[in-house]
């Protein structure tokens, strides 16, 4: 069915249709919209439900329908209020009816981005809450009181604030700080989510700041809460504490287009500084052994993908000793450690080079020495030998493949 249909036949029935949330926000900033979510006024949702037979109902708590609209299914739901009635974001009635209206729709929405409409068919912006003003002037702000009720929003709003690079006004920081409490209770599950989500941006650390700036990164993430105030010597760290150098890292590699199992391994790096004594600091002794168990003890809790945690402990045990290395054999050793970890050679050199500002030689030219080490193969080893004798044949074999290849390119 064509939108211009779908809106004619709600539009005969005497109710009123709108698009609203992402796609009106997404237009009114000049980027590509997304999927298109409709909205009906004014209209029973049994008059809705007789007039479109092939629209399924899929929303338990409030009338939301799948209805194919432009050859897309989209999703159509009703005008509605609600009240605050438990706790998370699932703890709300609510209430819809053919006299709520647009406006009122729209001010339980998180937002004043998320709480414009697109008026069919007149193709007409209702926007009673300034969203449009404060998409220009790059700003996120609440759209009412409402907003601290649900304290899945204050997450929402940091990814946000990552995604677009806008800022977010005092009063709605204060709004997220009023959410902590129930924001403790939500699932880790949730708090990967939107960190994947947030790893995504052009600069992620957005994200992390602005949780910190409402008091919540302790809650949501506790482990980088921990290096905040974590100092670290000046020679080597002039932007400051342990958390401005995790988030200067992790926006470096970002910006560098790098994946985002290599933007996390930046992220969580130097997370051994946490547990700096104060007495030791701004020294950071054995950092990186201990970063490993707070990572594992990180892991116990929120369930990261396996090759999320071989990328982490790898980058946490070997990002202060690789750039150090001067023996062949241990050179080779990581070479080839390095290849088989989910980070590659490639993205264990990006974080390095980000956090030392230089690479080592082997780091440097990893392509060259790899491949010179691939050429060592085990279809070359003596007959003769036999047991832990073909693995140091072999290793032999390949530092001084290594050294062969380190003198050609000299």
């Amino acid at each position: 069915m064509q939108e211009g249909i779908f809106c004619e036949k709600i539009c005969r029935a005497g109710g009123q249709l709108y698009i609203a949330g992402g796609w009106v926000r997404d237009k009114v900033r000049g980027v590509t919209a997304k999927d298109k979510d409709y909205v009906v006024a004014a209209l029973a949702e049994a008059d809705f439900c007789r007039m479109f037979p092939a629209a399924i109902r899929v929303g338990k708590a409030f009338p939301v329908y799948l209805l194919e609209v432009d050859g897309q299914k989209s999703e159509v739901a009703f005008a509605r209020r609600e009240k605050k009635s438990g706790h998370g974001y699932r703890g709300f009635s609510v209430f819809c009816d053919e006299m709520i209206t647009i406006e009122e729709d729209l001010y339980r929405r998180d937002t004043t981005m998320n709480s414009m409409a697109w008026k069919l068919p007149e193709k007409i912006l209702i926007d009673p809450y300034g969203g449009s003003r404060d998409i220009e002037e790059k700003l996120i702000r609440a759209t009412s009181h409402h907003f601290s009720e649900d304290p899945v929003r204050a997450l929402r709003v940091s990814r946000q604030a990552a995604e677009m690079d806008f800022s977010v006004e005092t009063k709605t920081i204060m709004m997220m700080q009023a959410c902590k409490e129930e924001l403790a209770e939500e699932t880790q599950e949730r708090f990967f989510q939107e960190l994947v989500k947030a790893l995504h941006c052009q600069k992620p650390s957005v994200f992390f700041r602005v949780l910190q700036a409402a008091a919540l990164l302790e809650i949501v993430f506790p482990e980088l809460f921990a290096l905040c105030g974590k100092t670290q010597p000046q020679e080597f760290h002039p932007e400051g504490d342990a958390f401005e150098h995790s988030m200067n890292l992790l926006d470096e590699v970002a910006a560098a287009g790098q994946s985002v199992l290599v933007r996390f391994a930046a992220l969580i790096h130097d997370i051994g500084k946490g547990v700096t004594l104060v007495k030791d600091l701004p020294h950071h002794y054995g950092h990186e052994v201990k970063g490993v168990a707070v990572f594992k003890a990180w892991a116990r809790r929120m369930t990261f993908p396996r090759t999320w945690q071989q990328a982490a402990e790898f980058i946490i045990q070997e990002h202060m000793r690789a750039p150090r290395l001067t023996k062949p054999g241990k050179i080779v050793e990581l070479l080839l450690s390095a290849e088989k970890n989910p980070l590659g050679l490639a993205g264990v050199s990006a974080v390095i080079l980000a956090d030392h500002k230089s690479l080592p030689d082997y780091l440097l030219h990893y392509e060259r020495y790899v491949g010179a080490l691939r050429a060592v193969r085990g279809s070359s080893v003596p007959p003769e030998l036999s047991g832990p004798q073909i693995g140091a044949w072999l290793r032999q074999k390949q530092i001084q493949a290594y050294l062969s290849a380190v003198a050609a390119g000299n």
